[in-house]
């Protein structure tokens, strides 16, 4: 949390050390988000799609239509290094059907934003002086646009792909993520190399549909903004890349068409 307040709801509120604390920050994260819904402050945008698709070795093609027969782009991966005393060494493209096997698959693809008016709100309480609210905006939007990637991934496993269409969870269980598939997001752990995302924007046509845009670095903008990949193999699960070896480095310099140079510049924290 924004806050450092260490702990879980709804016990947090009852905890002797920061629960009243605790309660005031929800109380007032829930009056501005009362304000926000009021006066339409926040605006919210989205989309997804799903692609046919097939993994080649470490990396995924993603086809223009169904025939399968035009290579759209090629999503490129990483591969666990990390020696381990048992079970397997995790690459997302195990997700997905090997081109060779003849089996049909896909990958969806999402962004969605909570942040749309985030920046002006909160430029409007540091004028005010008040930095409380202007962080707390921010986190408010945060919130938002996790929310709205859990519900449009519950959307897509039980109706729009539909592998799922029966699915009855919780809201725990939706935290817990006992659901099938995952839905990793370029720059995080399972798949930890950022220019990803421009693959997705091209994909999607993000910015010209909705708006959300991607710096120079490869960060989102708005800020509160999430975006990744759907996988809805019942096997997936998420993993950390963490380090990786030279031959590796080597190979997806080879694979993005990249120099060494930039290959290591991107891959910098996941080389050992």
């Amino acid at each position: 949390m924004t806050w450092s307040l260490v702990g879980k709801y709804p016990a947090i509120l009852e905890h002797e050390e920061v629960g009243e604390e605790a309660k005031r920050l929800y109380k007032d994260a829930n009056d501005l988000l009362d304000r926000v819904e009021r006066e339409g402050l926040l605006k919210a945008a989205g989309m997804c799609a799903l692609f046919p698709a097939a993994s080649v070795g470490d990396d995924i093609e993603v086809y223009t239509d169904e025939t399968r027969s035009e290579v759209r782009t090629v999503l490129h991966n990483l591969r666990q290094q990390t020696e381990k005393p048992k079970g397997f060494n995790y690459c997302l493209s195990d997700y997905i059907a090997p081109k060779e096997s003849g089996k049909q698959d896909w990958i969806g693809a999402f962004a969605v934003t909570g942040g749309i008016g985030e920046r002006e709100l909160a430029d409007e309480y540091k004028a005010q002086g008040d930095d409380y609210n202007a962080i707390m905006i921010q986190a408010v939007a945060d919130r938002l646009a996790e929310a709205f990637a859990e519900y449009l991934h519950e959307k897509v496993r039980k109706e729009i792909w539909g592998y799922s269409a029966d699915e009855a969870l919780s809201n725990d269980d939706l935290i817990r993520e006992k659901y099938q598939g995952i839905r990793p997001a370029p720059g995080y752990p399972a798949c930890p190399e950022h220019t990803e995302k421009g693959s997705l924007w091209e994909m999607l046509n993000v910015e010209e549909t909705i708006g959300m845009s991607l710096t120079t670095s490869y960060a989102m903008w708005p800020g509160a903004s999430v975006s990744g990949w759907y996988f809805s193999h019942p096997d997936s699960r998420y993993f950390a890349i963490a380090q990786i070896q030279q031959d590796q480095v080597d190979s997806y310099a080879d694979r993005k068409g990249w120099s060494l140079e930039e290959a290591e510049k991107w891959l910098g924290p996941n080389i050992n």
